[in-house]
């Protein structure tokens, strides 16, 4: 098995998908994920469980700048300037889901698993964007962890995302 992929998904972050996935079906609200660092281990976890997975709308793997910029609309400028590691990239590749996606609630994640210059292994950035709702990000520094405990690590911070920004669809409803 790959690095990245081994160990498996931890009991905890496989039962958070499910609620995460059980709530969206319950209020008819339909998901979406942007992921780099991630590679789409998120849209694999959400599509992988049965009977509810039909609230995931599409998965979005943008690892490049390019694949950010045409896929989620994220400005050229906020690529250059910022990083794709960064709160603006986050917040952008989170709302070009929304904006390219059929989904009520989408979330992105960016960030290094591993380091290097200038890049700090374990720097993950989140947002989450919801349709007529505010766009909420989130800033994790996992550490030296390696590969695949920075990306579990991500996906669990990811699926909290959601679950909130579902809570609040559901009181705003």
């Amino acid at each position: 098995m790959a690095e990245a992929l081994d160990p498996a998904v931890p009991t905890h972050v496989d039962e958070l998908a499910k609620r995460v996935l059980a709530t969206a079906c319950e209020h008819d609200l339909m998901l979406a994920a942007a992921e780099s660092c991630t590679g789409g281990l998120l849209a694999s976890l959400l599509t992988d469980i049965p009977g509810q997975s039909h609230a995931f709308e599409r998965g979005f793997v943008t690892y490049t700048n390019e694949a950010k910029h045409e896929m989620l609309g994220v400005p050229m400028e906020v690529l250059d300037n910022d990083g794709a590691v960064s709160e603006r990239s986050a917040r952008a590749m989170a709302e070009g889901a929304i904006a390219h996606s059929h989904a009520h609630v989408a979330v992105s994640i960016t960030g290094f698993a591993e380091g290097g210059p200038g890049q700090p292994a374990g720097l993950v950035h989140f947002a989450c964007a919801r349709k007529g709702g505010p766009t909420v990000h989130r800033e994790m520094r996992y550490g030296d962890v390696g590969r695949a405990q920075v990306r579990l690590q991500a996906l669990e911070t990811a699926l909290n995302l959601l679950r909130d920004q579902l809570a609040a669809a559901r009181d705003a409803a």
